[in-house]
């Protein structure tokens, strides 16, 4: 969220049952104001944008989001206390926090170090696991969606994202979230999971503990190629927590640890005792609002009296005997039993929903034996390359670029229907749907497969050159050039397309033993038995008469 300088809302201005006294700041989402009824307690009331809650879908999907959104039961995240998606003009309105955002924090106060960085990472990942415990996830976590009350993150905006995941905003050039805080999967258009948020919190506690974006600065484009890549830099980063960011950031969502296993480890580097930190809870938009006389100061002073003490991490030499992890970042706070939600219909009726909401599953971490069965795999599918091209060089480079294509038009197909369950759920005609958008998929997956076809065979290109000043073998030098395109089609700019839907299947497949010797023994087999051909029939240059450059003759000085 873009926080300014607090505005002084005009006098007698509501929404719904709330007066507005100051403006806090922005976002795609809508406008952040200091609200309150009167007599009642001040909140941070957002106000949303009409493309975001346009029709009746949009607010039934911002009455579920709120409806599941209400039972997090977390200290270290505002909280929604009202909301009405149905009014004239919608607004979540959440526990107000009087502190600045991690952004501005760590440009005034400058980077978080040693135990107080521990205690704002465990806090940050215990915020997360509240938000998830419930069925949500966040989708937006960045410097400027952490508020640091003292020296403790909260966290805000939790969840509201899913409300806005629909085509339309795509088709005017929106993009929800920052690029140096976004999974690589959410750039490349698939569907968000835990280990998204587990990502981005990495990215943010990175910008916490240096000062900088983990990804650098720059053009947006270069920003996301970053992370696409997976080019972080954590150069000053703390080293307790270094190696978990450092395993967060990982571009494959299945090489990240989870939630649990990032707070367990926190809560073992973490000390054991806090002591509380005094704020002061008179704050630029309080100033303001009490500049205006709607604020009194005595309604300040009962603010500062009842105002709970941050708590903070210090480090002790004897701690005493160590508190279980419930005690030591707050989940017995949490409360994510499951219980029944009531739904409020524009006519005043109501609806229960029994369901618990669905929350994409964390992937499972990989260990180091699979992602060597994994390399193995990748291995004799370029080796199924080389041997190919060396065989049959025309058909076999025309074959991959089919191949390719097809998997790219896949891909984007799938990652279609995904959005469009995410947002509103599933159908009985996403089928049909599938089908009928899949000549769209079809062209609008040409200029992908083209410019990686063509990086690919401008590699082959290079291959083939080094393999002629070696005076190489044309046999040699056309395996060589097939295993190079073959790389260049796993590795290249828009690969993630075809590495997606093989990997798919590559991957259940490596991770059971049995299941991967039989694949891995068929692959190896299927290359050995094109290299025999080719090497006892040379290559078939069909459907041309002759191999290339058959009729140039060098001169005898060469």
């Amino acid at each position: 969220m873009t926080t300014h300088r607090p505005e002084q809302a005009p006098p007698g201005l509501f929404v719904g049952d709330y007066e507005l006294l100051t403006r806090l700041g922005e976002g795609g989402m809508g406008v952040v104001h200091l609200a309150r009824k009167p007599g009642g307690q001040r909140v941070a009331l957002k106000v949303l944008r009409p493309h975001i809650v346009g029709d009746d879908e949009a607010r039934h999907r911002l009455a579920r989001e709120v409806s599941s959104l209400t039972r997090v039961r977390s200290r270290r995240v505002a909280e929604i206390l009202d909301a009405d998606p149905w009014g004239e003009i919608p607004f979540v309105a959440t526990r107000y926090v009087p502190g600045l955002s991690l952004h501005d924090h760590v440009h005034e106060e400058g980077a978080i170090e040693g135990a107080e960085l521990v205690w704002f990472a465990g806090c940050l990942a215990e915020a997360l696991g509240a938000v998830h415990g419930v069925g949500v996830l966040h989708r937006d976590i960045k410097p400027s969606n952490i508020l640091m009350e003292g020296r403790t993150p909260i966290l805000i905006d939790f969840g509201l994202a899913r409300v806005a995941d629909d085509p339309r905003l795509t088709h005017t050039g929106w993009l929800l979230g920052t690029p140096g805080y976004l999974a690589p999967e959410i750039l490349y258009g698939e569907d968000a999971s835990t280990a998204s948020d587990v990502h981005s919190w990495a990215a943010t506690v990175a910008f916490a503990g240096t000062g900088r974006a983990p990804f650098g600065r720059g053009p947006s484009m270069a920003i996301m190629d970053r992370v696409r890549r997976g080019e972080h830099d954590l150069t000053g980063l703390d080293p307790s927590v270094r190696g978990a960011v450092d395993d967060a950031l990982d571009p494959e969502p299945r090489n990240r640890p989870s939630l649990p296993e990032l707070i367990d480890l926190l809560a073992t580097l973490g000390p054991r005792t806090v002591t509380p930190v005094r704020t002061d809870p008179f704050t630029m938009p309080l100033a303001v609002a009490a500049q205006a006389g709607l604020a009194a100061p005595t309604e300040v002073a009962e603010v500062a009296e009842v105002a709970e003490p941050t708590l903070r991490p210090e480090s002790t030499p004897d701690s005493g005997p160590s508190e279980p992890r419930e005690a030591r970042f707050g989940w017995s706070e949490q409360d994510t039993s499951p219980q029944r939600q009531t739904l409020v219909l524009p006519d005043g009726s109501t609806q229960r929903i029994d369901e618990e909401p669905a929350v994409p599953p964390a992937p499972v971490p990989v260990g180091g034996l699979e992602k060597l069965r994994r390399g193995i795999l990748v291995l004799a599918g370029l080796g199924v390359v080389g041997a190919g091209v060396a065989l049959a060089p025309y058909l076999a480079i025309a074959a991959l670029a089919l191949l390719v294509w097809l998997l790219r038009s896949g891909s984007m197909a799938a990652s279609s229907a995904g959005r469009r369950r995410t947002a509103r759920g599933a159908k009985w005609y996403d089928g049909v749907q599938v089908l009928l958008a899949a000549p769209w998929h079809v062209v609008a997956a040409v200029p992908g497969a083209l410019l990686l076809v063509t990086w690919s065979l401008g590699l082959g290109l290079a291959a083939a050159l080094l393999c002629f000043a070696v005076s190489a073998s044309m046999l040699a030098s056309l395996a060589v050039i097939g295993v190079v395109i073959g790389v260049g089609l796993w590795w290249g700019p828009g690969s993630r397309r075809l590495r997606g839907p093989v990997q798919r299947l590559s991957h259940p497949a490596s991770a059971r033993p049995l299941v991967w010797f039989f694949a891995a023994v068929v692959t190896f087999a299927v290359a050995t038995g094109l290299g025999a051909a080719a090497s006892s029939q040379g290559p078939s240059w069909s459907p041309a008469q002759d191999r290339p450059f058959a009729d140039v003759h060098l001169p005898a000085w060469l």
